[in-house]
């Protein structure tokens, strides 16, 4: 499961997420980045891979199993994706912050994987500053809240929003370290494979 996870997380990361110019984006711009992030064939194998794990863990309980189980599940995470990146929207376009990753100049693994993390709390401003990267909290925190409501009451609570919101942020984490190194990685394997 671990693995088809890993290959789901690296399906998701946005391929122009990888190679980008520093060249703001306008409103509109920001729109299709996230519907890009969240509808892609990676996102929506992303949700399916989610939702598999929740059918498998049977979390929660009172949603079942079978097919019904799987399909509330699986409508379940492209609703939360989708929430999260209108919230995400909304906040980055009002605060004038940019969405994108941006890879790190340095060399060294620790340098680069710490520009990921960095990448996960700061953001790049329109203007090409930096900032605390509210879009990405707020986003991340807000999602996990309102996802909340449809769940049981005994999982929507303070503690299961807050779990939620920085697994978000977790996996923004991963998907920033995998942007990070996925262009060199994929440099190597094509040397090797003429």
């Amino acid at each position: 499961m671990r693995t088809a996870l890993i290959i789901a997380l690296m399906c998701a990361v946005s391929v122009a997420g990888i190679a980008q110019t520093p060249v703001a984006l306008d409103v509109g711009g920001k729109l299709r980045y996230h519907a890009q992030k969240t509808f892609s064939p990676g996102s929506l194998a992303m949700s399916g891979v989610k939702a598999g794990y929740s059918q498998m863990t049977d979390s929660p309980t009172e949603w079942g199993q079978g097919g019904a189980g799987y399909n509330r599940r699986l409508r379940s995470s492209i609703a939360s994706s989708a929430i999260r990146a209108s919230l995400a929207f909304g906040l980055d376009s009002t605060l004038h912050q940019d969405p994108r990753y941006f890879r790190s100049g340095s060399a060294g693994f620790g340098a680069r994987t710490a520009h990921a993390l960095r990448g996960t709390i700061l953001t790049r401003t329109d203007s090409g500053g930096e900032t605390l990267s509210v879009w990405r909290l707020g986003s991340a925190y807000g999602a996990a809240f309102i996802t909340n409501q449809w769940y049981p009451d005994r999982l929507n609570t303070v503690r299961n929003g807050l779990i939620g919101g920085s697994t978000r942020l977790g996996f923004d984490l991963a998907k920033n370290v995998i942007s990070e190194f996925w262009p060199d990685i994929k440099r190597k394997i094509s040397r090797r494979n003429p």
